[in-house]
């Protein structure tokens, strides 16, 4: 992957996210892709995530993360931000 293909993004997550899972598919998903970045629950049954990779990689993860059975995604903020070149790994935070 070429750093001009590498995206960081910051997303937010609503909807039943929280004690379904989420933070494990997530990490899981994001090895599978080689992606790298992290993911944990807020207090307000919310869940962020920082994730590193392509923009097909990213949508992939998403694709996975909507697919799951009992996670439910109402909403998503999503803000780009600067990659982070020494990342090397995704986290459950």
């Amino acid at each position: 992957m070429s750093n001009r293909e590498t995206v960081r993004k910051y997303l937010k997550f609503y909807g039943r996210v929280q004690g379904v899972g989420f933070r494990y598919n997530a990490h899981y998903s994001a090895l599978k892709l080689g992606l790298t970045g992290w993911v944990r629950n807020e207090w307000d049954g919310s869940v962020e995530m920082e994730i590193q990779g392509t923009e097909a990689q990213i949508q992939k993860l998403l694709a996975m993360l909507n697919s799951e059975r009992f996670i439910r995604i109402e909403n998503i903020e999503e803000q780009d931000i600067p990659v982070v070149e020494t990342e090397s790994k995704f986290r459950v935070r």
